[in-house]
């Protein structure tokens, strides 16, 4: 979607926001050991995630004018999920748009962002991104690589899209607490691109046996806990649709040796927050929202403040009681987020709140939509 009406950057919102410390190591793939094990010992781990990172033009000229005209600094409107992410074991984020070069950028349509993202995503606490989206494909395999070469470089490990076919069979493995996590990630589309000719692998679309058989390989490989990312659902619509309600209920009912193949679903794309659920044993959450996005214009061509609103998921982990059990959320909770396109920076809904901003009827909204589907009664709590 595009966003009509830039706004000038200020540092309003990010001069009350605390900085942290990030938690989680990402690692190489692990050494293969048996699924489980005795959680005599164990260390748990809280999981973080977010929502759309989707640079429009405006949010381009942004980062510009943040990093004084010279360069591209993108750390500032990130700044207030900083104190979330940077504090838990793990942080996840969503990629949606490939890296440009040279000064080659662009938003809507077909995005190209200054790649400076990657260094702003290490900076806030992430560990991992997914790169699988409708918008993958905008400057086909060159953007894929451009991509992936930024994020390694800037140490934020990846899933969804792979420069060759052994890094597509590998997921993004990632170390938090004392277990071993594996993210996949997975989109519905490309917005009609067809995928580069030879490279098959080079973004990974939404398939129930494929999603499921690489879940079940990651947990061979040594996966404690499998965490997988879906860029899915319809645009603008608050309520999960009939695919993702089908797809999040088969997914969380595949089993091996009665233990889930999957411990965790993240969904993105529709551009507004939608519904967190428990299913089959195994959170959902069908939509964050978007974290970092300009003013945004819905399919009636209206501007849709829901397009700015979010949330960042986070989950704590516990080790399995028994060997051969799976690592259980002991606690599940959603943060209302807000990216105030006045400021250009991400809001903590609770936080700004707490300081005595009027954002109560946003904070509301998204309560609201995040517990439409009776996730309450399951345990998921707004946490700060």
């Amino acid at each position: 979607m595009k966003a009509p009406r830039p706004r000038p950057a200020t540092a309003a919102t990010a001069a009350l926001l605390i900085a942290g410390l990030a938690g989680a190591t990402a690692c190489t793939a692990p050494a293969p050991h048996p699924a489980g094990g005795s959680a005599a010992g164990k260390r748990g781990f809280t999981l973080a995630a977010s929502g759309d990172v989707l640079p429009h033009d405006s949010i381009i000229r942004a980062a510009n004018a943040d990093a004084g005209g010279d360069g591209y600094d993108f750390r500032p409107m990130l700044a207030g999920a900083k104190p979330v992410i940077s504090k838990a074991d793990l942080a996840i984020c969503h990629m949606e748009t490939v890296y440009g070069a040279d000064g080659d950028y662009s938003g809507y349509p077909s995005f190209k962002s200054p790649p400076q993202v990657a260094r702003a995503l290490k900076a806030t606490g992430y560990d991992a991104c997914s790169t699988a989206s409708n918008h993958t494909l905008d400057d086909g395999a060159d953007g894929v690589r451009r991509t992936l070469d930024a994020l390694d470089k800037a140490g934020v490990k990846h899933a969804g899209s792979a420069r060759t076919a052994a890094e597509d069979r590998t997921p993004a493995w990632l170390r938090a607490g004392d277990a071993k996590v594996a993210q996949l990630a997975y989109t519905y589309g490309t917005n009609g691109y067809p995928l580069p000719k030879g490279k098959p692998w080079t973004v990974d679309l939404i398939d129930r046996g494929k999603i499921v058989a690489d879940a079940r390989a990651a947990r061979e490989a040594g996966a404690d806990v499998v965490v997988v990312s879906l860029h899915w659902g319809s645009e603008w619509q608050d309520a999960p649709d009939k695919q993702q309600l089908r797809l999040g209920k088969q997914l969380t009912a595949s089993r091996t040796d009665g233990r889930p193949d999957i411990d965790l679903i993240l969904g993105t794309h529709a551009h507004v927050p939608q519904a967190y659920e428990k299913v089959n044993g195994t959170w959902v959450v069908y939509g964050m929202g978007d974290q970092v996005a300009g003013e945004m214009i819905n399919h009636e061509g209206a501007h849709d403040p829901r397009g700015n609103q979010g949330t960042i998921g986070r989950f704590t982990f516990a080790p399995p009681a028994e060997p051969g059990a799976r690592w259980q959320v002991k606690k599940a909770e959603f943060l209302p987020m807000w990216f105030d396109t006045d400021s250009v920076r991400v809001v903590n809904l609770n936080t700004a709140l707490d300081r005595g901003a009027d954002v109560s009827d946003v904070r509301d909204r998204v309560r609201r939509v995040v517990l439409s589907r009776g996730a309450g009664k399951d345990g998921l709590v707004m946490g700060k």
